[in-house]
């Protein structure tokens, strides 16, 4: 994998790194070839070879987050069919493969995720549940400032992946495999946009973290110096 110059996307993240009244905020957004280089070509190895999988052998995903947490009668219009359990999502192990060493790329060298499952990562349904997801959560802590700053964070990234031909996928592992699972942690998130003709993954991982004094209400954290330096991004079309 290899990361990819894009001077958007580190305007992008200047501003998704932020001091808030009662929080922090860090944000990272990055875009990937999918182009193995001789590192990844071993890694690839190791994992078809410790689980006895080929590059196509599918393996199960869990279901996304947004499906734990509904109702059992919303669970049904979206993963039950007439007298079967709910249905699993997979992955390739070639797709499992780019997902891991995407992950090991932006945090090295600092964790590694070589030994990560495919139960640990989900599919997500839409492009939209996911934007609406992150517009939810980045505009909680950062305020009325998001509604203008959401245009060029999505048309940036449409620009670099062309959204309508992605599979997104999140990771969410346990709180010992989580980079963002330390104490003071108050949500975080890890999408991988994945386009397969383009051969590329962008990877948009935040997280929302309280300052040690008590943190009593996500809602008031106040936006400090954001709203000054949008203007460096293009405009783009509303989602």
């Amino acid at each position: 994998m290899k990361l990819l110059d894009n001077s958007k996307f580190e305007a992008i993240t200047s501003k998704l790194s932020m001091t808030q009244e009662n929080c922090q905020i860090d944000g990272r957004l990055e875009s990937y070839s999918c182009k193995m280089a001789g590192s990844d070509k071993r890694l690839f190895k190791a994992i078809s070879t410790d689980g006895g999988f080929s590059p196509n052998d599918l393996q199960a995903l869990s279901p996304p987050q947004g499906l734990i947490s509904q109702s059992p009668n919303q669970l049904t219009s979206h993963s039950y069919s007439d007298g079967e359990g709910p249905l699993c999502d997979t992955i390739s192990t070639k797709t499992l493969f780019y997902l891991i060493s995407t992950l090991n790329v932006s945090f090295q060298p600092d964790y590694d995720f070589s030994k990560a499952k495919s139960e640990e990562f989900s599919k997500e349904f839409s492009v939209q549940s996911v934007v609406n997801t992150i517009n939810n959560q980045l505009s909680a802590v950062i305020g009325d400032s998001f509604s203008v700053f959401k245009q060029q964070l999505w048309a940036t990234i449409d620009e670099e992946i062309s959204l309508t031909d992605c599979d997104i996928f999140s990771y969410n592992p346990d709180l010992v495999s989580d980079p963002f699972g330390e104490e003071g942690c108050i949500w975080s998130f890890n999408y991988f946009f994945y386009n397969k003709k383009l051969k590329r993954i962008i990877f948009f991982t935040c997280r929302a973290t309280s300052w040690p004094v008590a943190y009593t209400d996500l809602d008031s954290c106040q936006n400090i110096g954001f709203i000054e330096d949008i203007t460096m991004l293009e405009d783009g079309e509303m989602y």
